[in-house]
């Protein structure tokens, strides 16, 4: 999770452009964060909520969130309203490998830069600004851009033989990628990966569909075990529950394809309960933020954020970056969260704690202390888990007491933090401030566990549920047939 340039300025998807500065103060999600048919920050809690990012040149120090905001990206380009320029000063994955796949495969492009904290600094206080072949202007200054090197980067006879496209055209396009990430994560070599999980599976828009059909006729095809996440529909009986003809086509079509790539239809975002999960030192190539941190965290495997689309170029090769927490020594936590916990509480604690432990450390895996004495059960971990992943871009957390084994080593002395109950009153009164009329109950994000499905009966046993009140519960149909 280090700032580790091969240079001040770095150039890593090469556009000319010139355009207004819009600054983002703090990271935000694509997913959920921005409106893919406006281009606008639809995100209440972020600060640049209700600005608009068409054709602007945007500062952000790092993006945060789901591994889908690689998606949003390319349809933001597909519809014409992307940004012309996304300029970090933090490493940044998710966003940046959106704009290579919608360089690679549609020829549609937005300029990636990497910048040192003083030249991001410098260009926060212009107004407009210039990307130019390899030099970026603005003021009175012209700093030069240095590219991607992949030449450098070790690869095997195997990789090798993809990348030249000895092995067709769809594993030549995710060789190029992977090695592009590669130099991005400033890693010297690949490493093999046992399993994949792909996530770009629900049809939030069409460009997750236009990306998977246009792999699939290409040959694409997954080499490793690979589970595929939530999808928009019920496959078997849509058309009986009120969906409409052309997204349920669309859904199914999108859900098809990774089947035919070899996928298996698992269909959950939470892959950690199935019977296959994987094991402590694992190294897996699984996206979708939840899970992600749930293995590394968890389960003690090892597998970085992926964005959404290289995970099927992972599962294609069986091949990732050798870089970030796939190595010991970036497993380290950089700073320790300290919890005061109230006297009384319930398992609403678990999401809350992880939403303000993430805030708390936007990009940088955490110690968390101060639950030693806590018995929180999988599902709380699971909750934990789920909500540190939707304000920290960090793919992992460490919790004493609870981490699996001494898979890590503790600095010396560590930046503190704490989170008291003043601190969660008022997290709790930020997300209660509107109408107590409900219209809504969604339960099952991450899916529903079976214990979790129990201990909903067990709620509901004797009740009436209102009339007017829409409910939708979600879980993995292995849940069910682990009850069967």
């Amino acid at each position: 999770m280090s700032n580790n340039f091969r240079s001040n300025a770095e150039i890593i998807v090469k556009a000319n452009v010139t355009g207004e500065i819009f600054e983002c103060k703090e990271g935000l999600s694509f997913w959920g964060g921005v409106d893919p048919s406006t281009g606008c920050i639809v995100d209440v809690h972020h600060i640049n909520h209700g600005n608009s990012l068409v054709g602007k040149l945007v500062l952000m120090p790092t993006s945060r969130g789901s591994c889908s905001g690689s998606g949003v990206l390319l349809q933001l380009m597909q519809n014409g309203l992307a940004p012309k320029a996304l300029i970090f000063h933090e490493e940044e994955e998710i966003l940046t490998l959106g704009a290579i796949v919608s360089d690679q495969l549609f020829n549609k492009k937005v300029a990636i830069l990497r910048v040192s904290k003083d030249i991001y600094s410098d260009l926060a206080t212009e107004d407009t600004a210039e990307i130019f072949e390899n030099t970026l202007v603005f003021g009175s200054k012209t700093i030069k851009l240095w590219g991607l090197d992949t030449e450098t980067l070790y690869l095997n006879s195997t990789d090798r033989s993809m990348l030249n496209g000895d092995q067709g055209i769809a594993n030549k396009i995710a060789m190029e990628a992977i090695c592009k990430m590669a130099v991005v994560q400033s890693a010297n070599e690949l490493i093999d990966v046992t399993k994949g999980h792909i996530d770009g599976c629900i049809l939030a828009h069409d460009a997750n569909l236009i990306f998977a059909e246009k792999m699939y006729k290409l040959g694409a095809n997954v080499s490793i075990p690979t589970t595929i996440n939530a999808i928009s529909v019920n496959l078997n009986n849509w058309e009986n529950q009120g969906v409409e003809p052309d997204f349920g086509n669309k859904a199914s079509r999108l859900a098809n394809a990774y089947e035919k790539m070899g996928a298996h239809p698992t269909y959950t975002c939470a892959p950690y309960l199935l019977e296959n999960k994987p094991q402590r030192d694992e190294v897996i190539g699984w996206s979708e933020s939840n899970a992600v941190i749930y293995a590394n965290s968890i389960l003690g495997a090892k597998t970085q954020k992926h964005p959404d689309y290289l995970d099927l170029f992972i599962a294609m090769t069986g091949r990732a970056p050798k870089a970030g927490v796939y190595l010991t020594e970036n497993r380290i936590p950089k700073i320790e969260i300290s919890i005061h916990l109230p006297t009384d509480f319930d398992d609403s604690i678990w999401p809350m704690l992880g939403w303000l432990i993430g805030d708390l450390s936007p990009n940088k895996i955490p110690l968390v202390t101060g639950l030693e004495m806590t018995s929180p059960s999988d599902d709380n971990l699971k909750a934990l888990c789920a909500a540190f992943g939707t304000t920290s871009a960090a793919p992992m957390l460490h919790i004493n007491g609870h981490t699996p084994g001494k898979v890590y080593s503790i600095p010396s002395k560590l930046k503190n933090f704490n989170i008291t109950k003043q601190h969660l009153a008022k997290l709790w009164n930020k997300f209660n401030y509107a109408d107590l009329r409900v219209d809504l109950v969604a339960i099952g994000s991450p899916h529903a566990s079976l214990t979790e499905c129990q201990s909903f009966v067990k709620f509901f046993d004797g009740k009436t549920v209102i009339q007017t009140l829409k409910h939708n519960y979600n879980w993995t149909r292995y849940t069910i047939q682990s009850k069967k």
